[in-house]
């Protein structure tokens, strides 16, 4: 079992590394292929089963700081983790932008969030509540 959990964590390595640095690579060296002014990048890959809370933080207080800045309509969700993570420095809740991806992600897969795009793709991406 754990051979297997190393052999698709060295997968999913590699097609990171295929999808943000490879393919970045060939528009570099052609540029005039590139539709997009900017490189789509995956700025986050972490999954919610792999995110470790700080005792003081629970699921339900990430939920609801989220909650507090997701808006009806779609916003980038670069816009949406910068407001959140606003919001926790003025609650005093130590979480980054990574543990919110990976859990609007989660609330987008169980269809409490609508999304738009690769959410991993923070400025490519956008998300909203479900209305």
């Amino acid at each position: 079992m754990q051979e297997h959990d190393e052999r698709a964590a060295s997968l999913e390595a590699f097609i990171f590394k295929l999808n943000s640095e490879l393919v970045e690579a060939l528009f570099d060296r052609f540029a005039d292929l590139m539709p997009l002014k900017e490189f789509p990048a995956i700025s986050s890959t972490l999954r919610w089963d792999n995110v470790q809370l700080p005792p003081s933080v629970n699921e339900a207080d990430i939920d609801l700081v989220i909650l507090s800045v997701a808006k009806p309509r779609l916003q980038k969700m670069a816009a949406i983790v910068g407001n959140a993570l606003q919001r926790c420095k003025q609650l005093g809740l130590p979480i980054d932008g990574e543990a919110f991806v990976a859990r609007i992600q989660m609330l987008a897969d169980s269809d409490r969030l609508e999304a738009a795009g690769d959410l991993r793709k923070w400025r490519h991406s956008e998300v909203r509540l479900k209305g």
